[in-house]
């Protein structure tokens, strides 16, 4: 699926978070979305999942018809550390209840799924006990691993010391092919494999 994006813009009562982007974000391509905290690289992702409306501009999402707005959530897989979890939840009944709505990726079920998180001594405590880390690693391979043609991260290291980094970096390399990818951040070695850059501080 690709996204056309038209003069979008997006602010809070009179204030431009950003506007006049015009933009072609394209299937299999990875992208970079860059400024500093506060800028408004999360407002951006929001607009493109369809959860926030642009104030201006349209936004079209399309694969070889157009796809309906309300349709968008099905071709897209997110995650973010301001993401909440269902902290009752044990990781085995989070993994159950994901899929349920989204298909595994090619190869891929809940055990392997598991497997990759490297949490199986964690699978039925529930995600209330665990650390940030442990929940970021959680939302990563979720969103990893779910067969969508778009994925989107903000700020997907946030919480993770330098093993989980490497950890995240090889979830990547592993899946991410063949996607677009978008990953909001101000940390290259985040997006070091995006081979696009769009910089939210130029649109405002």
């Amino acid at each position: 699926m690709n996204i056309s994006l038209n003069n979008v813009g997006r602010r809070f009562n009179k204030e431009w978070i950003f506007k006049n982007i015009s933009y072609e974000f394209k299937q299999g391509e990875k992208y970079a979305v860059l400024g500093p905290n506060g800028s408004g690289k999360s407002t951006f992702l929001s607009v493109l999942l369809s959860s926030l409306v642009p104030s201006e501009g349209t936004i079209t999402y399309y694969n070889s018809k157009e796809v309906k707005v309300e349709d968008v959530y099905q071709y897209i897989s997110f995650a973010a550390p301001y993401l909440d979890l269902v902290e009752e939840f044990t990781l085995q009944e989070t993994i159950a209840f994901h899929f349920q709505f989204k298909p595994y990726a090619n190869g891929l079920d809940a055990a392997a799924v598991l497997s990759l998180l490297g949490l199986e001594k964690s699978q039925d405590k529930a995600l209330k006990h665990f650390s940030s880390g442990m929940k970021q690693r959680t939302k990563l391979v979720l969103a990893c691993c779910t067969n969508t043609p778009i994925l989107m991260l903000d700020e997907p290291t946030s919480n993770l010391d330098a093993q989980g980094i490497d950890w995240y970096l090889e979830l990547i390399e592993k899946f991410a092919q063949g996607k677009m990818v978008l990953v909001g951040s101000n940390q290259e070695h985040e997006y070091a494999f995006c081979e696009n850059r769009l910089k939210i501080s130029d649109y405002k």
